[in-house]
This record gives structure tokens, sequence and C-alpha cells, in this order.
């Protein structure tokens, strides 16, 4: 079955959405997780911490992660750092 989506592992960084880590105070190491960054194919890409089995077991209704998923935490103000960033449409 083929899906209607499909991550391209040749995408290219292109753009930081947002702030950096160590802007946000989130890091105390240079250019440390987490962070979003826009592919030069439009995709997004998210760095944060894996917490994939500590929410896999009490997931919302409707909402699933395929065998090749993770969940992924980042912190609510490198979001908000990145709103500026993301398109409306």
């Amino acid at each position: 079955m083929t899906r209607p989506w499909e991550a391209d592992p040749a995408a290219a960084f292109a753009r930081r959405l947002g702030k950096s880590a160590k802007e946000l105070d989130k890091s105390d190491i240079r250019n440390n997780c987490p962070d979003i960054w826009e592919l030069d194919n439009g995709d997004v890409a998210v760095i944060g911490r894996n917490l994939t089995s500590a929410y896999s077991a009490r997931l919302p209704n409707g909402v699933s992660l395929g065998s090749d998923e993770d969940l992924v935490v980042i912190p609510r103000a490198t979001l908000i750092a990145a709103k500026a960033d993301i398109p409306d449409a």
C-alpha cells in the first residue's frame, strides 16, 4: 500500500524556523536540540526528545504511530519562536 506522503531522506536542511535552543536558553551547548528546520522540499524536521515509549500507550483516540514513526517533544518556547517563520498556507 502506498502512503499519501513519504519523507524524503535526500531532502536537505534549508533554514531554521525560529531560534536556536541556545538563543531560547533551552540548551547549554551550542547548536544542541531542540530545533525546527524547513527542508528544501518544504517538509519540516523537528529535533527533540524521543518520548515514543512514554506516550505510545496513552495516545488520544484517532492518533497512532506507524512502526517507522517516533513521537518527539519540544519546548513550547521553540514552537512559539518558529511561529513567525511558518506560513499560514
